[in-house]
């Protein structure tokens, strides 16, 4: 690409890698925007252990996905939790609704004078 060629900002310029791709154009990020990145997007460092083969698995999956492994391990942990609160409440909703009608039935026994 040459310096003096203007390239109109649109997502399909983003896409082709017509823009944000030349490394004349690249600097290295110094901690405080780590900082600024991490506040901005409410992370908090956690030390876990995980077996090797896990996290080898984790950077090889990331990597065929052109993202880093730490982002997609967050993304993965999201996922699990968004669907286990789904979960949960599916079960809670259930719960009620059986109790709900145990109870309707129970209220329409004794109402009719009959027991099950």
């Amino acid at each position: 690409m040459t310096p003096d060629r203007k390239i109109t900002g649109s997502d399909e310029a983003w896409d082709r890698r017509e823009l944000g791709a030349d490394s004349n154009f690249v600097v290295v990020a110094d901690d405080t925007d780590d900082d600024a990145i991490d506040a901005a997007l409410d992370l908090q460092p956690i030390s876990i252990r995980l077996q090797k083969s896990l996290i080898e698995d984790f950077k090889m999956i990331a990597q065929l996905n052109d993202i880093g492994y730490q982002p997609l391990m967050r993304q993965v942990l999201a996922r699990f939790a968004d669907s286990e609160k789904k979960r949960i409440l599916r079960q809670v909703v259930s719960d009620t609704l059986r109790r709900r009608k145990e109870d309707d039935a129970e209220d329409a026994q004794s109402k009719t004078g009959t027991h099950g």
